[in-house]
């Protein structure tokens, strides 16, 4: 007769469990992350390098990512959690390079009236600072070419929409000291950008389009709000004379992007989006919590915890301490917005923004600030 703990597999697995009963409620990888954070095996973090300012209000960030980063593909973005206050944030970012050589990745944000997560990254984040990552998604990328055939495309984007293109376009046309360099894959692209910012000062990345339209790699047309007027897309036949041979990428403001889909509609042209926020959450004082697996929906009001109230309603619960200690009521909410009754502070899930398996709650020291769909 053998026993586990014969094998270093069994003595590996005995230690484990002693290190987690000394530990415990914490665990030991809990400790490995103050020391290594960005190991294999790690939940996936990015500590963030450098931070190089674009205009006023952008700045981007060179985040060097933990060893499971899987890589990207050009015009993809990554969702990133950011603690500000102690409130763990997730917003998702277009990568506004290719795959580096250093296996760094960056992203650049614009930071908009009221937005927290934006004004706290381009004002407030220093290099050091560890954030949360998923891996990359999105299916904003450029068209595969027919060999032999040259892909006419046109972007149209607007303010920080320009990220995901400048992406994709630094993929194609490296800039290096020595001037542009045109790369074998960026024979098979014909490329015009339509690209509108309130001035030419607060337009993101204008030198990069500025230099790659006077080498020739692309047509850039540059439309400024002081300087042009507002754009009416009723003149994009007129600046671009070849649209209906192009398939169009745009990325922008939502009102922008509406009235692109409804002008090509009109005239039958192919066209592909990327929009990232299409949810918006209102904190309240209570909700109706959807149990996403049984099906079960329960009312709760703001002032005692989801645990309770689920209970009492007949809906069987993980949990354990009731105090927000042992961590064993955690489930993954997936949308909606949860008050901690200890502190106040809010944690919210906003479908295409926090992580597709969803931000993990704490149900006994959480009420809910308003509907919730949790993952249970």
């Amino acid at each position: 007769m053998s026993t586990s703990v014969d094998t270093p597999r069994g003595w590996r697995a005995s230690a484990l469990k002693i290190a987690e009963a000394a530990t415990h409620p914490l665990v030991p990888a809990d400790f490995l992350d103050l020391f290594a954070p960005l190991r294999t095996g790690a939940e996936l973090r990015g500590r963030i390098e450098s931070i190089h300012p674009e205009t006023a209000d952008a700045a981007t960030l060179v985040i060097r990512p933990g060893a499971d980063w899987a890589g990207h593909v050009p015009g993809q973005y990554v969702r990133i959690g950011i603690d500000v206050d102690g409130v763990r944030n997730w917003r998702a970012y277009s990568l506004t390079h290719g795959p580096r050589a250093d296996g760094r990745i960056s992203i650049t944000v614009k930071a908009v009236p009221d937005g927290k997560v934006s004004n706290h990254i381009v004002r407030d984040s220093r290099p050091g600072t560890l954030v949360h990552l998923e891996q990359a998604a999105g299916e904003f990328v450029l068209p595969t070419p027919v060999p032999g055939q040259r892909t006419k495309l046109l972007f149209v984007t607007a303010g920080s929409g320009i990220t995901p293109v400048i992406g994709m376009l630094r993929n194609l046309f490296p800039v290096t000291d020595a001037g542009v360099v045109r790369l074998a894959r960026s024979a098979a692209y014909d490329i015009t950008v339509v690209h509108v910012a309130p001035s030419h000062p607060d337009s993101i990345f204008s030198r990069d389009l500025e230099a790659l339209d006077a080498a020739g790699c692309i047509r850039l047309v540059a439309r400024y709000d002081d300087e042009h007027g507002i754009l009416d897309l009723a003149d994009l036949e007129t600046l671009v004379p070849d649209l209906a041979e192009r398939t169009t990428f745009g990325c922008g403001p939502g009102g922008l992007l509406d009235a692109l889909a409804a002008h090509h509609d009109a005239r039958g042209l192919p066209l592909y989006v990327e929009q990232f926020r299409v949810t918006t959450i209102v904190a309240g004082e209570g909700g109706t919590v959807a149990f996403d697996r049984t099906g079960a929906l329960v009312s709760c009001d703001g002032a005692r915890p989801i645990l309770e109230q689920a209970e009492e309603a007949g809906v069987l619960m993980p949990s354990g301490c009731r105090m927000g200690i042992c961590y064993q009521c955690v489930l993954p909410m997936r949308e909606g917005v949860v008050r901690d009754l200890r502190t106040g502070e809010l944690t919210t899930a906003v479908p295409g923004e926090t992580p597709s398996g969803g931000v993990l709650i704490q149900t006994c020291i959480n009420a809910a600030a308003g509907p919730c769909h949790l993952d249970h």
